[in-house]
């Protein structure tokens, strides 16, 4: 046994050290492989069912084989060598991120997040799809027929209820919460589901550039004029602090990064997830022939100041949203931004906010909130005060987005001012 073994190895005669030298180098894989698994693991970065857990276990199925091909060594060279491009494309590009070395890495995520649930769109660049019937409750989030995070309802339905628009980001998609627990679902209970439709427009990324597409364009998607049209707003605005030059529209970043934000492009596939060299490659295919053109870094510089630009286009926005409301009699309702403090200071942030360090996103989302505030007041809308005092870090599961007991108070402290104010509207005849 133990001769059929060495001869395996190649270390019995005739020695065949091609042999050895194969089985050493995917050992030596092997243990950069899962010495990277341990760190991400006890570092929190390893989901059980992510892309970067498939990862590792692809480059343990290649190191398997090749350990089985030992006996043929050139054939044992070819997942040797695919594994060894496959561990420094990922961990290499990863490492040097962290050194600040490079804006990007080629590391799979550590979550399948959005993946096939969008759709690219020529105004709004993505659009959330409609779920398959019968998949209420099985996904992340389940999109009725109108592509709205949602149950399923019908034009007649919302005609005799008060319709309550809601506009916002991933904080009012509700990422964090299960189908029918998002604060707009709680709200619409809250409020009385047989008197209150509470419609999601929500789309992870969204600001409010996209917001006034929405408004003038896409707020009615059953056919039938909401009476209030709620905008929560804050922590997206910042992505386009500090950029040189900002397009009025956010067109320059943040807009043209939804394609690769929502992996709405044809391209994207589960390998392109998994393999660092196909995302590489598709990288590469996409920047020489896709027509929406993916985003580089945009020329800027990191600051903890207020940027003066970005907030003549945050208060332009909230002035052309109120006057499309106005105009078609819909009275609109403002919420500013709650994150965690607690989080903010002890957590990494994910590199959505470009050039604003993790210490002054607060401090910029307060200003944005106060700058939200007056322009509400000043034209005549409602501003909802959710103080982010009354949320423990236990209500997120990151610096801002809601787990189940944050999105239940967060209805809870919104839903009296909803009714006061969409109940007005109502009563005056739509």
């Amino acid at each position: 046994m133990t001769r059929r073994v060495l001869g395996y190895l190649g270390l019995a005669r005739p020695y065949r050290f091609e042999r050895t030298l194969a089985v050493l180098a995917a050992l030596l894989l092997g243990a950069l492989v899962a010495s990277a698994a341990l760190f991400l693991s006890l570092t929190g970065r390893l989901g059980a069912d992510s892309p970067r857990a498939l990862y590792l276990l692809y480059l343990a199925a290649l190191l398997a084989i090749a350990l089985l091909l030992v006996p043929l060594p050139r054939l044992a060279a070819i997942p040797l060598s695919i594994a060894a491009i496959e561990i420094g494309l990922g961990f290499g590009s990863a490492a040097l991120h962290g050194l600040g070395i490079g804006r990007a890495t080629l590391l799979p995520a550590n979550a399948l997040t959005f993946y096939r649930n969008f759709a690219w769109h020529p105004l709004l660049q993505t659009v959330p799809v409609p779920s398959r019937t019968g998949d209420w409750g099985l996904t992340d989030g389940y999109h009725n027929a109108q592509g709205l995070r949602g149950r399923e309802r019908t034009a007649q339905s919302v005609r005799e209820r008060i319709a309550i628009e809601l506009f916002g980001g991933s904080t009012t998609y509700d990422v964090g919460a299960e189908d029918g627990e998002t604060w707009g679902d709680i709200l619409e209970t809250l409020l009385g589901a047989d008197r209150y439709a509470v419609i999601n427009h929500g789309v992870p990324a969204f600001s409010s550039a996209l917001h006034v597409v929405q408004t003038a364009f896409y707020d009615r998607p059953y056919g039938e004029q909401p009476a209030c049209a709620i905008y929560y707003l804050g922590w997206n605005e910042l992505p386009n602090a500090h950029i040189r030059g900002l397009d009025p529209g956010y067109a320059d970043y943040q807009v043209r990064s939804q394609a690769d934000t929502l992996n709405v492009r044809r391209m994207d596939g589960m390998a392109r997830r998994v393999s660092p060299t196909v995302m590489l490659a598709t990288r590469l295919l996409v920047q020489a022939a896709d027509t929406v053109r993916p985003t580089g870094p945009p020329p800027g510089a990191p600051s903890d100041a207020p940027d003066p630009a970005l907030e003549t286009i945050y208060v332009r926005n909230i002035h052309t949203i109120s006057a499309i409301n106005r105009a078609r009699g819909v009275r609109t309702l403002w919420i500013g931004q709650v994150m965690s403090r607690e989080r903010l200071s002890r957590e990494r942030t994910d590199g959505w906010v470009l050039f604003v360090p993790p210490n002054a996103i607060w401090s910029l989302v307060e200003r944005l909130n106060g700058i939200l505030r007056r322009e509400a007041e000043a034209l005549g809308d409602i501003y909802v005060d959710v103080p982010a005092d009354r949320f423990g870090p236990e209500d997120f599961f990151d610096i801002g987005h809601f787990v189940a007991s944050g999105s239940r108070r967060f209805a809870e402290l919104l839903a009296p001012a909803v009714a006061a104010a969409c109940d007005g509207v109502a009563a005056g005849g739509r």
